[in-house]
């Protein structure tokens, strides 16, 4: 064999030898995003829990925040992932591994929190949508937002038609009302409010409207339970041309919200009877589960509505 036919067999032989695959890296899921909660209430609960139990697409439960820190691990020690739990918002915002914060706390905390967490580059749902009837802070978010090329997402909360209101208003809208009936005891942390409008909560024995004006007075007076005004009104009118009604009803034991919409495309009436969530009788389970679905939606392939 010569030389040239030696070293074209060792260059053949050499072709032959598997060669070491590369080290595999760590990859997330396609779509995937890693969630931060903060709020460890009954909306907070319900979420971490059907992101524990891997009902939300392909999100992760990564982190947890409370002001009662005691409530955070508790939520935390019942789930079977054990999320991390941040002693302070300082040490929630600069974990690594997060995409977007989910508020499930209060009004106060969207002003506290919101801007911060956008501008930092992560995306926020926004649960105590009540906030947002304050321009200014509205204004601000969206340049956070803007600034960072971040996502606001808004879920529909306790009411549905809103796609189908998004739609309508692409045409004139004339009216927009929604009417809010719920059993004393879902508004008992209004009551304060209530009695400011010369009602006593204990004493009404008959379904009574107790107050009736525009969006951004019902978020005012009953920030715990009527956040849907809020939506309704980001989603169409604007909070001042949005009314709302808000009733206690002792004869009920569900929150029913009434949606009324007439304009350019025709009308429509949506009407939900929502059961209260059990850790609080001011909050509809449908609110939680809305969060849940909004979640989904982002990560999924197919989107529908």
């Amino acid at each position: 064999m010569g030389r040239g036919e030696r070293k074209s067999e060792e260059r053949l032989e050499a072709s032959n030898i598997p060669l070491p695959l590369p080290m595999s890296k760590p990859m997330h899921k396609p779509n995937s995003i890693s969630i931060g909660i903060i709020g460890c209430g009954a909306i907070g609960e319900t979420l971490a829990r059907a992101l524990d139990e891997g009902l939300v697409g392909n999100a992760v439960l990564t982190i947890l925040f409370d002001r009662n820190i005691a409530k955070a691990k508790a939520l935390a020690e019942s789930l079977e992932k054990r999320p991390f739990v941040a002693s302070s918002f300082e040490e929630f915002l600069g974990h690594e591994a997060l995409d977007l914060v989910v508020e499930a706390a209060s009004q106060q905390a969207v002003r506290d929190y919101g801007i911060r967490i956008l501008e930092v580059g992560k995306d926020l749902m926004i649960m105590s949508v009540g906030a947002l009837v304050d321009q200014g802070l509205f204004q601000a978010l969206k340049v956070a937002a803007e600034g960072k090329g971040r996502k606001i997402y808004i879920p529909s909360g306790a009411i549905g038609g809103l796609d189908a209101l998004k739609a309508a208003v692409l045409r004139r809208i004339d009216e927009v009302t929604l009417t809010v009936r719920k059993p004393p005891a879902a508004l008992r942390d209004a009551s304060h409010s209530i009695k400011s409008l010369g009602f006593e909560l204990e004493s009404i024995k008959t379904p009574t409207i107790v107050f009736e004006g525009p969006a951004s007075e019902a978020c005012r007076l009953f920030p715990s339970n009527v956040n849907v005004a809020a939506a309704l009104s980001l989603a169409s009118l604007g909070t001042e041309r949005t009314k709302v009604r808000v009733m206690v009803d002792p004869s009920i034991k569900e929150n029913v919200h009434k949606i009324f919409v007439k304009g350019e495309f025709g009308e429509f009436l949506f009407e939900a009877h929502n059961v209260p969530s059990p850790k609080k009788a001011s909050t509809s389970y449908l609110a939680a589960l809305s969060a849940i679905a909004t979640l989904k939606k982002i990560t999924e392939t197919i989107i529908i509505g």
